[in-house]
């Protein structure tokens, strides 16, 4: 058995807790990665997931196992990486997978335009998945979200993004050109995982103009939104079912820059005023008026909530 492509699958569907979305993301059937989850369930003596007709979860020895597996995939890719570079440069980016297909294919080819010669390799990845692949040198650069907390960071300029909310096209709320924050009280609420410091600034906001969610879950996907249950923060989607709405006096603020570790070469400097125009242009966000990104404490990132 081939251990590190079954640990790959594995985070994959880790961090999806959804064996269909995970098998697009892998770009395979379905059938066949459940199959390879099973072996590696087998040759580790453990269950890792508990499986229903309706959700996936990790079992505990799967969250165990979760942050070691990330380590391994990301210390075999550095490894390829680093033989690879005999043959051309590559530049190892971290992502948030929510900026969207749109915007992180106009960062790809940005990129590729200002610099031909060094070739991307793009990693979706959470802000506090990024800070632990920057620090541990497994990535170049990559795109975060503040506040972090990453002792020897470097960043560049803080753009801000203003997230509306995300409601199921039925919610009487998506009759409303715009919406309160207030209005959306004693609802749930879905905050995208891996984010701890975000959340931390999310709902300290929210309580402030009088929403305070009846539950909070973290999920990868807006399955929870679609169904009604819950309401979602974030950029202008259009997919069916679900419909986005600005929100009354643009309270809430999310700053985004890239961040890398130690003196940033030429193609993380390169990269870096690709993102700052691809965001603006691409994803709608502005130049932060504020103070610079603040540090904070390290918090320990919760487990995904299906």
């Amino acid at each position: 058995m081939d251990l590190v492509r079954h640990l790959r699958y594995f985070t994959v569907v880790a961090e999806e807790l959804h064996f269909g979305n995970a098998a697009i993301r892998l770009g395979m059937a379905q059938p066949p990665l459940s199959q390879r989850i099973r072996r590696l369930e087998e040759e580790l003596g453990v269950r890792l997931f508990d499986r229903s007709s309706r959700h996936v979860r990790l079992t505990e020895a799967g969250r165990l196992l979760l942050a070691e597996a990330r380590e391994i995939v990301a210390r075999v890719d550095r490894l390829r990486d680093l033989a690879g570079r005999g043959e051309s440069a590559v530049l190892r980016v971290g992502i948030p997978p929510d900026l969207g297909s749109s915007v992180i294919a106009a960062l790809i080819a940005g990129f590729r335009e200002r610099m031909p010669e060094v070739r991307p390799a793009p990693a979706e990845m959470w802000s506090a998945d990024q800070v632990v692949a920057l620090t541990g040198g497994a990535l170049d650069v990559g795109v975060v979200r503040h506040p972090v907390a990453a002792p020897g960071l470097s960043f560049g300029p803080v753009l801000v993004q203003r997230p509306g909310v995300v409601l199921a096209e039925a919610d009487p709320l998506a009759a409303l050109s715009s919406v309160h924050l207030a209005d959306l009280d004693g609802r749930q609420l879905v905050l995208f995982p891996r984010e701890p410091g975000l959340h931390e600034e999310t709902l300290a906001e929210c309580r402030r103009h009088g929403f305070v969610p009846d539950e909070v879950h973290e999920a990868q996907t807006l399955g929870l939104v679609l169904a009604g249950t819950a309401v979602a923060f974030g950029p202008r989607v259009g997919l069916p079912g679900l419909s986005w709405r600005p929100l009354l006096g643009s309270p809430l603020a999310w700053r985004v820059s890239t961040a890398w570790r130690g003196e940033a070469g030429d193609a993380a400097v390169t990269f870096g005023a690709v993102a700052v125009r691809v965001l603006r242009e691409n994803a709608g966000m502005t130049d932060d008026e504020a103070v610079p990104p603040r540090r904070v404490r390290a918090r320990p990132a919760s487990g995904f909530l299906a």
